[in-house]
């Protein structure tokens, strides 16, 4: 059994300088705390796209597939979410090689049908982002729009945008 659906999302992360700050902002948005989450990306090594195994302490693991430009601009990104067992069944029982691990605390908002990430990622610091999902109700179009209003209510605690995923950025700082 395999998945039957690939989703998209716009989405677009920053440094972020001032997290309690930004915790004030979502507040004055209204903007609902989901949870928080202490997640284990692993990420392997693919001959084309990124898989990564996301390990959230109470929640079943994960395996999500995708592809993306590095860019720092809001950009779409293609992906799968899989099962374990639908993992194994599409990637073969034994996981490719690790390339990085990415370990992190997550405090998950939403705000305008956006989730948007205030991210404490180990070894690296403090970041922002935003992930709007392409749905029949939000078009590309009202994901982009939505994402640039939230850049730009939340840019008093933000700094610069980032083109890097944290795995990228951590296997650069262990080459």
């Amino acid at each position: 059994m395999l998945p039957s659906e690939h989703m998209q999302n716009v989405e677009c992360k920053f440094e972020l300088r001032d997290p309690a700050l930004a915790r004030v902002i979502l507040g004055a948005h209204r903007a609902t705390l989901v949870d928080t989450l202490r997640q284990t990306d692993t990420y392997f090594k693919l001959a084309d796209g990124r898989l990564k195994k996301r390990e959230t302490q109470g929640q079943p693991t994960e395996f999500i597939f995708y592809h993306r430009e590095n860019r720092p601009a809001a950009r779409l990104s293609r992906f799968t979410i899989y099962s374990a067992a639908e993992a194994a069944e599409y990637f073969g029982a034994t996981e490719p090689p690790v390339w990085v691990v990415v370990k992190k605390v997550r405090e998950l908002y939403m705000l305008e049908g956006v989730r948007v990430h205030l991210d404490e990622v180990e070894g690296l610091g403090n970041f922002l982002e935003f992930e709007a999902l392409v749905s029949p109700a939000m078009n590309l179009v009202k994901c982009y729009e939505a994402v640039e209003r939230l850049r730009q209510a939340l840019a008093p605690a933000m700094g610069e945008p980032m083109s890097l995923s944290y795995s990228d950025l951590l296997a650069a700082d262990q080459a």
